[in-house]
Formats: C-alpha cells, structure tokens, sequence
C-alpha cells in the first residue's frame, strides 16, 4: 500500500485537482490510503474535503483535524497514522501525473537495485549539478542536498524503513524543513531522483519564490542556516565545511533576491 499525505492548509481552491491526480493513477487504486491533515484552515478547504469524500466513496481517505502547527506538524501527524509500506508526500497545491506512482514503484521495486527513497522532475525542470544522471537516476547524497535541493517534497516516494531508521520532521520548522529531513535521511538510506517530469507543482509556476513559503526568500534563508548549524552541531560536517557553506548560502540568498525583484520587475512591465 501507499499513504499518500497530504497537509492542507486553506487550498480550497486546489485541494480538489490533487486529490483528482491521486484518483486517476495508473497505480492500482486499491492500494492507495489518502491522509489528508487539515492544519487549521479557516476557509472552506474542510468542507471541500468532506464533499470530496462523500462523492467518491471508493478512494480511501481519512481526514484529520487538528490546530494550525506549520506543514512539518501536519505531515507528522499523517505519518504517524499512514499504515503504508511505501510513503508518498503530496502538497496540497500540487498535482501528480498519471504514471508517477506506478513508475517510481517499478524502480523502488527492481531488482538488484537498492533505493530508499526516490524523487522525480517537476514542471519539466532539469536536474542540475552536482546531479549527474545515469542510468534514468540522479543520486543524492549528503553533501549534494548542502549544495542543492532538487526533491520537491511532492514528488518523493520512500520506503517506511526510513520512519524506523531516521524519523519524522521536526515538528518547529516551516521552511527548509524538507531539506533538513532529507539530510537526515540520507545519513542512513539510498536515495534517488528519477529523470522524468511527473508533477506539476504550484499549477506549473516558477518553483521557487514565486508564491507560497518558498516566496518567503528571507525565512528560506533562515532555514537553511538553522539546518546548516543542526548539521555541524550533529558533527555530520566539519568546521571548515560549516563556514564555507555559511558563505555559500549568503552568496545564493543574495542572488535569488535579486532574481525575484528581476522577475517581479518583468512581471509589471
């Protein structure tokens, strides 16, 4: 089975074209469990939800409710209740084409191969260095995630072996919180990115800094830097290591302001 969460936070406007993608998988519907975790939404994406459910009585979906604690709360909350052997994360403003599931699952299960966890490509973005495909895969590591991020939150599957050996996300954090959790997966597990675009994120828009938290480019800063000192604290990178990246992070932060006001800019003209 796979359990699908999904954190939900006022997406009365989405939540339905996501659960739709989880609906027309080419994966056998049966063994999909839909967990969805409404964080305290105050418009009516509670109520869409409900009706969702009464109209399609044959999909397994549970909704939760609890108090707004931040996206990292909410899919806490849905890991804890998924039964899955496979966990597959989707954001409640994202959609999945119809071959995401059964692809990642034919290569999750292959074998002679040892994947953990396995990303993919979405709104037909490239993998870029220090990525490198081989073989239809891109490998992360540790030290690649220091340097770049290229698994969008919806578009991993992993295996429930990583809930065992690695945990959840920390509870705390609303920014960054995927990079901070894959880092910490990747310590102890294999993990992948399939070159293929299954996902269209944020309907299709610029995937990072032009809405949602990732718009938020000085909290992303923020973010980075707290994983960046968790991760010297852990002694998972040295002092050196620790000090280069801290310059490395302003640098980057410093460009994709002015990325955004360049963007912005163009955008009124």
């Amino acid at each position: 089975m796979v359990s699908v969460i999904i954190p939900l936070y006022n997406a009365e406007k989405t939540i339905q074209k996501a659960l739709d993608s989880v609906r027309t998988q080419t994966y056998p519907a049966e063994r999909f469990e839909v967990i969805i975790i409404n964080d305290g939404s105050t418009d009516a994406s509670r109520l869409v939800v409900l009706d969702y459910i009464e109209s399609h009585p044959d999909m397994n979906i549970r909704l939760i409710d609890q108090n707004n604690g931040g996206v990292s709360k909410a899919r806490n909350t849905g890991l804890k209740e998924a039964i899955g052997d496979y966990i597959a994360l989707l954001d409640s403003d994202d959609e999945w084409l119809p071959e995401k599931t059964k692809h990642q699952i034919e290569f999750l299960e292959r074998r002679g191969w040892v994947i953990d966890f396995l990303a993919c490509r979405r709104n037909n973005s490239e993998i870029l260095f220090p990525y490198k495909v081989k073989d239809g895969l891109a490998e992360i590591t540790f030290n690649k995630l220091l340097i770049r991020n290229e698994a969008q939150p919806s578009t991993v599957i992993f295996k429930r072996k990583i809930l065992k050996n690695t945990g959840y996300f920390d509870d705390n954090q609303r920014y960054t919180e995927d990079v901070n959790y894959w880092l910490k997966i990747a310590l102890k597990n294999k993990m992948y990115i399939l070159d293929e675009s299954l996902v269209i994120a944020g309907g299709g828009k610029r995937t990072f800094g032009a809405s949602g938290l990732s718009a938020d480019l000085s909290s992303m800063e923020k973010g980075y830097r707290k994983n960046l000192k968790e991760m010297y604290g852990l002694r998972n990178i040295t002092a050196l290591q620790y000090l280069a990246l801290r310059v490395f992070y302003k640098v980057k932060y410093l460009f994709l302001q002015c990325r955004q006001i360049y963007y912005n800019t163009n955008k009124i003209n």
